[in-house]
């Protein structure tokens, strides 16, 4: 048989193998194999004895590859959503006085946050090396007091509170270690969250708030989705394992035959019979069992919820359930319950509810299935499990979640925030004559940022082979006054009470006091007289005359500041070097 795919799912109690082909648009699982561990391997979804999870897996692929004849040179797999760290930070950063909050503004207060967070987790484990495979603001605040949206307001600090989740790379490492052993290669891997959801819940539905839980022995698996894909991650040590064990107690009886008893709970069954540790055969009503476990139901119910606003910040529009758990007597209407959401959006989803699968066979029947055939369609849309690119020529590795951004690839190139917001110059406030005047710092050069050659943001999304290039932002330079720079020709001055010289560097807070020089022997010829802005302006005679530009020197009109500036000379547009004469009318309109 030729062109089939072959996906993996290493569970904790079990490897699930299935085999696939593409019939059009449609999955066809042509065949599956199923083997429990024959030891403690895996805990908590993790791989802790490469080599005997790889004599399990090697077991499933091969009988798979006996019976259709065939060998897989290649396997799709996921990583557990379990062992996903997340942490939740807040960064702010201060505004200047006046300063309108703008999108660019925003994309570095989550930048920041975004690098705090990378610290933070590396600091919890200074030897491991994580991939960010998400991240989702929870609040934004302003002097402190929450706001739904910072744009557009102003203030002294801007803060947002921000929950990102990390894949480690040991955990990648291991999973990749054990299909080496195998004879494989990874074709693609996904985490068994997204996995689940790509098997339950359809693409245009992820624009909603979801909140999918995978249910398993021994945890409860959260996904948060938002805006078209999975911005945050939990898990809760509490689940499937926990209410089998409350059978036990309450029947003396060991863990398997609990375990049968619990699945029974599904069925038409309405007793059971079965054998306690004192070899005691009796008959128990499964109505009895179901009320036995309803307290442990409803602290499943509640941690989860729990879990999810945690995550969330808030219910979400609705609750998915998968995984072998979920099947577990009014678990859903415990958590509609308590999240204060309508029963019918809480749902259990098994094979049934996915779209373009086929599949005859019986072994694949319930919400356990939904992550390994998840896998399967995640293989046939994923491009691959890692993407690459380039940072001012140095190339990074990003977990490829589907929604990977500009602001984590800087980061992980270690580009800091501060690289990326410049501040201007500080100005100095000067009293001339009594009169407070303003002199403004240099204006800031803002960083600019681009993919591919054009012109992107923070938040743009990057594929495989993207090219990014940063031009580092600059701060301006803070304003520097000579003494010369406000006195006009005939004049001196005294700073702060004390005569200084033309080269005096003025400082924020100084006092000056222009004196006018007089000249005695200069005659009425020897001046010409100007009008600007209606002003009559005198002006000594000189050989080389004066030009436009000149006009300043005898005005207070400060055009640094200004947006837009129009020159008229005579009622007609001018330039700054033409050339004034005597009785000349000049008009300086500044725009701010």
């Amino acid at each position: 048989m030729e062109n089939i795919k072959f996906a993996l799912d290493i569970g904790t109690r079990t490897v699930i193998g299935i085999a696939f082909t593409l019939d059009e648009d449609k999955i066809k699982i042509v065949d599956e194999e199923i083997i429990e561990h024959k030891k403690r391997a895996m805990m908590d979804g993790q791989v802790h004895d490469i080599q005997a999870v790889s004599e399990v897996a090697y077991e499933v692929k091969t009988r798979l590859e006996e019976r259709l004849c065939t060998k897989f040179d290649r396997v799709s797999i996921a990583a557990a959503g379990r062992i996903l760290k997340t942490t939740k930070v807040l960064a702010d950063l201060p505004l200047k006085d006046g300063q309108v909050i703008d999108r660019d503004f925003i994309n570095n207060l989550e930048l920041e946050a975004l690098s705090k967070a990378y610290s933070q987790i590396n600091t919890e484990d200074l030897e491991e090396k994580f991939y960010c495979v998400g991240y989702s603001v929870i609040n934004y605040f302003l002097n402190d007091y929450l706001m739904t949206n910072l744009e557009g307001h102003r203030g002294k600090k801007a803060s947002v509170e921000l929950l990102a989740t990390f894949l480690p790379q040991s955990v990648v490492d291991s999973l990749y270690s054990v299909i080496k052993n195998i004879g494989l290669e990874v074709e693609t891997m996904t985490l068994e969250p997204i996995a689940a959801m790509n098997a339950v819940i359809p693409k245009e539905y992820r624009l909603l708030n979801l909140a999918l839980i995978d249910i398993g022995a021994g945890t409860s698996d959260i996904a948060i989705t938002k805006d078209g894909t999975v911005v945050a991650y939990g898990m809760v040590p509490f689940a499937g394992d926990e209410i089998t064990e409350a059978i036990c107690h309450h029947l003396v009886v060991d863990f398997n035959t609990a375990e049968e008893i619990k699945l029974s709970l599904n069925t038409n069954k309405k007793t059971y019979k079965y054998t306690d540790i004192l070899l005691n055969t009796k008959t128990v009503k499964l109505s009895e069992i179901k009320k036995v476990i309803e307290p442990t139901v409803e602290k499943l119910a509640e941690l989860i919820c729990q879990k999810i606003i945690e995550l969330n910040g808030k219910s979400p529009n609705a609750v998915f359930l998968v995984g072998g758990g979920s099947q577990v007597v009014k678990l859903p209407e415990f958590i509609s319950s308590r999240l204060g959401i309508p029963k019918d959006r809480v749902a259990v989803r098994g094979i049934d509810a996915i779209k373009n699968v086929i599949y005859s066979g019986n072994k694949l029947n319930g919400p356990d299935c939904v992550t390994p055939i998840g896998i399967a369609i995640n293989s046939i849309n994923s491009p691959g499990s890692f993407i690459v690119v380039k940072v001012n020529g140095k190339e990074v590795k990003l977990y490829n979640s589907g929604k990977q951004r500009v602001s984590n690839a800087l980061h992980i190139a270690g580009i800091k925030p501060q690289n990326l917001f410049a501040k201007s110059g500080k100005g100095i406030n000067i009293k001339i004559n009594g009169q407070e005047r303003r002199f403004l710092g240099e204006a800031a050069k803002p960083s600019m940022i681009f993919k591919n050659g054009q012109v992107t943001s923070l938040l743009d999304c990057i594929e495989d082979g993207d090219e990014i290039v940063v031009n580092f932002a600059v701060d301006g330079r803070d304003a520097e006054v000579l003494l010369k720079d406000v006195l006009k020709e005939g004049q001196m001055a005294k700073v702060n009470g004390v005569e200084m010289g033309l080269d005096y560097k003025l400082s924020d807070g100084d006092e000056v006091e222009i004196i006018e020089l007089k000249f005695n022997e200069v005659k009425e010829e020897d001046f010409i007289y100007v009008v600007v802005n209606g002003e009559p302006i005198k002006l000594q005679n000189r050989q080389e005359g004066y030009i436009f530009v000149d006009i300043f020197n005898y005005v207070d009109i400060d055009i640094n500041s200004a947006k837009a500036v129009r020159l008229l000379l005579n009622d007609r547009d001018a330039s700054f070097t033409d050339r004034i004469k005597d009785g000349d009318r000049i008009i300086i309109e500044t725009h701010q």
